[in-house]
C-alpha cells in the first residue's frame, strides 16, 4: 500500500493500539495511522500496521510485512505493545481511491474490538460511522457475507510462523531473566 504524504498531527509511543483508535475518533481524523509494534522497534524489522480513517472511523487495514489487508491485517497487528504511533491528516479526496479497495476494508468497530478489546470504543465508532459503512451485526462481529472477513483471531491462530515467533521471543526473554537471576542451569 503506497500512502500519500500528509500532515503529521500526532507522534508518540503508546501501550496499545486502542490509544491510536481513540485519538483518531476524538480528532475526527481523515488520514491514516501507522503503528510499529515493539518487535519492529527492537529488532529493526519492517513490520508496520496501517489503518486509514474517514472522520475518525477506520476504513482500511494493511500490514506491511505480511502484505495482508482487511481483518487478517488486524490479526497480524495484534501483538503485545508498546507501539510507535503516527497519525497523519490528509484531505478526504486524496484517500478516495484508496478507500475504494474492498480487500483492505474493515467494519468500523472491528479494529477497536480486535486490537484493543475495547467494546465501548467499538460502539462509539459504530455510532459515528455513516449508515452505509456499518456492516457489523449486533455483538460486534462482521456480517459474515465476505469470507475474507474471517475473525482476526482465527487468522492469527492459522499463522504457525507467527505463533512460533512469539514462543521463541518468550523463550529468549525467559533465558535473559534466568541469567539476571543466576538461574542459567534451569533453562538448559
Amino acid at each position: 500500500m503506497k500512502l500519500p504524504s500528509g500532515r503529521l498531527i500526532h507522534s508518540r509511543v503508546v501501550d496499545d493500539p486502542g490509544s491510536a483508535l481513540a485519538a483518531a475518533l476524538d480528532r475526527e481524523l481523515t488520514g491514516y495511522a501507522v503503528l510499529e509494534p515493539q518487535e519492529t522497534l527492537l529488532l529493526a524489522a519492517d513490520a508496520r500496521g496501517v489503518l486509514t480513517f474517514a472522520d475518525g472511523v477506520p476504513v482500511l487495514a494493511y500490514h506491511t510485512e505480511t502484505d495482508r489487508g482487511g481483518p487478517p491485517a488486524l490479526a497480524d497487528l495484534a501483538v503485545p505493545g508498546p507501539y510507535r504511533l503516527e497519525l497523519v491528516s490528509l484531505p478526504a479526496d486524496v484517500l478516495a481511491d484508496l478507500h475504494d479497495t474492498p480487500a483492505l476494508r474493515v467494519p468500523p468497530g472491528m479494529p477497536a474490538e480486535r486490537l484493543a478489546g475495547d467494546h465501548d470504543l467499538a460502539t462509539r465508532t459504530r455510532t459515528r460511522a455513516p449508515d452505509d459503512r456499518v456492516r457489523e451485526a449486533p455483538g460486534g462481529e462482521s456480517d459474515g457475507d465476505d469470507p475474507a472477513q474471517q475473525s482476526a483471531v482465527e487468522a492469527f491462530l492459522e499463522d504457525e510462523g507467527k505463533i512460533e515467533a512469539i514462543r521463541e521471543q518468550a523463550r529468549e526473554e525467559a533465558r535473559e531473566r534466568a541469567a539476571e537471576w543466576d538461574l542459567d542451569d534451569v533453562c538448559e
